[in-house]
């Protein structure tokens, strides 16, 4: 038998039973083994005599319970939706279905070596707009009416 294999009995014989004659004949052999046996029945005899303190409060118990019932009552704060799995699993597909909706209206343009992201938007809408402006910035430029008011400002 090896330290491995014993190590699976170990509580067994500190437990004061003698086990199998092999465990026997590995803690005879094995002085690390043999320690540690000697170490948990040291360990295990301070526990047994070992008692709780009794200069606690006789009211420990009922304000332990008052403040656990206070605790349990409390809502748990505005992150505790994020620990219920289904919930952040819904979030989860509805985060991908709206990036994957979103990114079929996005295409990548390349203009002078530059990559560029560039949205398609409709005519008359505030996002088709600046691109129309942007597109004829030099054309909108030479108009003398924007001159005129560019002055007046």
């Amino acid at each position: 038998m090896n330290c491995k294999q014993f190590q699976e009995h170990v509580l067994d014989l500190a437990g004061a039973d003698p086990g199998p004659g092999e465990l026997q004949d590995h803690l005879r052999s094995c002085t690390a083994c043999a320690a540690q046996v000697v170490s948990l029945r040291q360990t295990m005899s301070l526990l047994d005599q070992w008692s709780a303190p009794c200069d606690t409060s006789p009211y420990f118990m009922t304000r332990l319970r008052a403040r656990l019932d206070e605790e349990q009552a409390q809502p748990a704060g505005w992150l505790s939706w994020f620990r219920k799995p289904a919930l952040a699993i819904s979030i989860m597909v509805l985060m991908v279905a709206s990036i994957s909706m979103f990114q079929g209206s996005w295409r990548v343009r390349e203009s002078s070596g530059v990559r560029t992201a560039a949205f398609s938007a409709n005519p008359g809408t505030a996002i088709g707009d600046l691109q129309y402006l942007d597109k004829n910035h030099e054309l909108l430029a030479d108009f003398e009416l924007l001159d005129d008011l560019q002055a007046q400002n």
